[in-house]
């Protein structure tokens, strides 16, 4: 601090302030809308800049020493209120904002020493330089990066890293900041330099780090998704097989009927004929599949996975009431049941696997309810099958499907659970129904 008037305090106070409101808002998101931030904002800050001008002029030489912290330390406290960020990430935005603080407090104190022999304007016009050329900064080049990293941070950093990266920060920006050191000399700014060089490429290489994370995890997202689509592409060709081979059989039988038929109506033999065309009515209503629900997509490839299931000698029940006009779009259905029914079926037979005893069995249920779509899967799965942040491991459902399933039921404001009942998986989903289909 330079010294000067309380109305110079109070200048550098709202300058000071208003720079860390303005890096903060551009890392974080309030939970308020746009018009009670600012009233809140507001109000605090004329509540802290008074509380300093008072402490300015009662105590000089501690304010000099402690303002800058205790402030911040009250913005701290307000941020917790109205940020929407989980407290860790919190934590670590404060973190980083209280280093830009120290830039911009410490470059124009130095510069203001340095060059202009301590001038209070040099100072404060050093400091609105600063403030502006970071801000414009992050709103140019970095701030989509940042919004990106904090989803990252929050979604893949553990809570140590986050504490060592703002113990980190705090570290190097409590010696930069230290009162007591107030040589100018050379070497005093070579070790201001250093310190903010040093502590912000830490920043900068954490900063990578979890953002080439962060990527790799999306990658993985896409390549899952990808397998789902050649998994659903696999059951649509089984699907077009069987077609194809269930027509060639019509037509065979077709030709031999209708021999048998031509013989009979030859002959004369009306009343042979006539039963003969009862048994073959029979044995078509006996061979004819039952339709499982309304909808053709859903039926589709419902009916694929449960013989795909009954294959490996899996017990299935359908309970499915579903009509053709849904405006849920078909993809989005079948991703959700494919993927279900796909992670049941390798649930089971990881079971088998072990030479369980158990009988394995799938259990599907499908209903709509007003504007609710709700679905239900339970299956035979291993006791042991874990299920972490509460979703299966990858490891237990074959790698895929957890993913593709939360996502699409996300884009329909989904409600879902996991759970492992003693060796009975269960899963299951509740979303909305789009209004137009009401």
């Amino acid at each position: 601090m330079l010294g000067g008037s309380v109305y110079i305090a109070l200048l550098r106070f709202a300058i000071s302030l208003a720079g860390v409101i303005i890096l903060f808002f551009q890392l974080s998101e309030s939970r308020f809308d746009k018009k009670k931030t600012i009233v809140c904002y507001g109000i605090f800050s004329a509540a802290i800049i008074v509380f300093g001008c008072i402490w300015y002029m009662l105590d000089w030489e501690s304010c000099v020493r402690a303002v800058a912290f205790v402030m911040y330390f009250c913005f701290s406290l307000f941020t917790i209120y109205i940020s929407s960020d989980p407290i860790f990430l919190l934590i670590y935005k404060l973190a980083l904002v209280f280093y830009l603080l120290a830039v911009f407090l410490i470059g124009g104190l130095e510069v203001a020493m340095i060059f202009f022999g301590g001038n209070v304007w040099a100072d404060i016009v050093m400091r609105m330089i600063l403030i502006l050329a970071i801000a414009f900064f992050i709103e140019k080049k970095v701030k989509k990066s940042i919004r990106d990293f904090s989803y990252y941070v929050e979604n893949e950093l553990d809570n140590f890293s986050i504490a060592v990266m703002i113990i980190s920060l705090f570290f190097g920006i409590g010696f930069i900041l230290n009162p007591k050191m107030k040589d100018q000399s050379i070497y005093r700014v070579f070790q201001i330099a250093t310190n903010f060089f040093l502590t912000g490429a830490l920043q900068l290489l954490i900063f990578r780090l979890y953002l080439h994370i962060g990527k790799e995890k999306e990658y993985q997202e896409e390549n899952q998704l990808m397998q789902m689509n050649h998994r659903l592409l696999e059951r649509n060709i089984e699907l077009l097989e069987e077609s194809v081979e269930s027509g060639r059989r019509i037509r065979h039988d077709a030709r031999h009927h209708n021999a048998v038929i031509a013989e009979y109506a030859s002959r004369g033999q009306n009343e042979e004929l006539l039963q003969y065309l009862r048994q073959y009515e029979k044995e078509i209503e006996e061979t004819v599949a039952d339709d499982i629900c309304a909808n053709t997509a859903v039926n589709n490839i419902l009916s694929a996975y449960t013989r795909k299931a009954q294959k490996e000698q899996i017990d299935v029940t359908l309970d499915v009431e579903l009509g053709r006009n849904l405006t849920i779009p078909n993809i989005d259905l079948v991703t959700i049941l494919a993927n279900a029914y796909e992670n049941a079926i390798y649930g089971c037979m990881e079971v088998k696997k072990q030479s369980d005893v158990r009988k394995c069995f799938i259990h599907l249920m499908l209903k709509r309810k007003k504007n609710k779509l709700v679905i239900c899967c339970s299956n035979t799965c291993k006791v042991e099958a874990e299920i972490k942040d509460g979703r299966p491991n990858p490891e237990e459902t074959g790698g895929i499907g957890v993913l593709s399933i939360i996502k699409t039921a996300d884009k329909f404001d989904g409600e879902y659970d996991f759970k492992n009942d003693k060796g009975v998986f269960l899963f299951r989903l509740i979303m909305n129904i789009p209004s137009s289909s009401l």
